[in-house]
């Protein structure tokens, strides 16, 4: 059975740090698109940030870039979300996916991904 956990949501201060991990079971996640993406009350699900298979065309949406960074540990099976100078709308609940029909990504959109995490709550307090 495939299963993303995702954890490390919490609430923090604007301009503080947290990292959102993401750890897979029933699949190697460096074989896949794996995307991390976010939705605030009232509003649609949007891409945060989207890696190919092997480390491939990383994307960032235009409103984390800087301040967000995508990482992941192979050994672990684990992806990584570090954010950085958080602002107040950086609120929402924060999800993990993966794309598993698909090994190459050139569009951070939600109708690419088939596996989700069950999100993780980040809320930037001003």
């Amino acid at each position: 059975q495939l299963q993303l956990v995702e954890s490390g949501g919490a609430l923090v201060e604007t301009g503080g740090s947290l990292r959102l991990s993401c750890a897979a079971s029933g699949f190697t996640l460096d074989n896949y698109v794996i995307g991390w993406f976010r939705q605030a009350p009232g509003k649609e699900r949007e891409g945060v940030s989207c890696i190919g298979s092997r480390g491939t065309n990383l994307i960032y949406a235009d409103a984390v870039k800087g301040r967000f960074t995508f990482s992941r540990d192979n050994a672990k099976n684990t992806v990584y979300l570090q954010m950085n100078s958080l602002k107040p709308e950086d609120t929402a609940v924060y999800y993990c996916t993966a794309a598993t029909k698909f090994s190459l990504i050139r569009r951070c959109t939600s109708d690419l991904f088939d596996t989700w995490g069950q999100g993780t709550q980040v809320t930037v307090s001003s």
